[in-house]
């Protein structure tokens, strides 16, 4: 087992403003544990200032480093190069906009004792709070659309949230699923936990208290990109792609 006990991964990209807050709130949980950890950030190919304020901010919150990455590739590429560079027996990556706080993986530990390697957190199954509630627009075209569509496309019946930003797996499941991923953007959360049915792992779904942020970078346009996505995952898998 890994010295480190969580890595937590956040993703950025331009993300000057939203970082510090998350950063020291997640920091402020994870002094109080008693395990070692890491927080991990992979700035995206950030035109601001994102890398500037992760770098401030070292001397003040313990174990933070930074991957910084010149040029975009997606939120998909830089969690794979997060998850697989970090250290941790347990690695999770979440938001930078702290839509579902650390604190959360409480609900997680007791899962990965029972023998489950991926837990994931979930805004729609039962006990879960969203906090505002979404609009029903979105909630409806954005939210059970996409889902009916996806589970059509490439199945995952039994998952009801992929698209929750809260997702923590063990350092064996990450090491065997992460190294077979192939899309780059939004729809890399259905793939990861198609990789990882398809290699047997068990996967839990766990309801979360997600804070609902008006500045949310999911609209109209990455939900067409992702339903194209799928369909590249479709063809993975047709093609066995995933089975190298």
């Amino acid at each position: 087992m890994s010295q480190i006990h969580l890595s937590v991964i956040i993703p950025a990209f331009n993300e000057e403003k939203r970082l510090p807050k998350t950063l020291q709130s997640i920091d402020g949980y994870l002094r109080n544990q008693t395990y070692d950890y890491e927080i991990l950030v992979v700035s995206d190919g950030s035109k601001d200032k994102t890398a500037e304020v992760v770098q401030e901010l070292s001397p003040k919150i313990r174990n933070l480093k930074l991957i910084d990455n010149k040029i975009n590739q997606g939120k998909g590429a830089v969690v794979k190069q997060g998850m697989l560079e970090a250290s941790g027996a347990y690695r999770l990556f979440t938001d930078a906009d702290n839509s579902t706080s650390i604190d959360q993986i409480e609900k997680m530990w007791p899962e990965f004792k029972k023998g489950c390697d991926i837990i994931i957190g979930s805004r729609d199954v039962k006990g879960a709070i969203l906090d505002p509630p979404q609009p029903w627009l979105r909630n409806v075209i954005l939210g059970e659309s996409f889902k009916l569509f996806r589970k059509i496309v490439i199945g995952l019946w039994d998952i009801e949230d992929t698209q929750c930003g809260f997702k923590c797996f063990s350092e064996k499941a990450v090491g065997n699923i992460f190294p077979k991923c192939k899309i780059s953007r939004f729809a890399f959360d259905p793939e990861i936990l198609i990789i990882a049915k398809k290699l047997k792992y068990k996967i839990k779904e766990i309801p979360v208290y997600w804070r609902n942020d008006p500045e949310s970078k999911v609209n109209f346009k990455g939900i067409f990109k992702m339903a194209l996505d799928l369909f590249k995952i479709k063809y993975n898998l047709i093609i066995g792609k995933y089975e190298k």
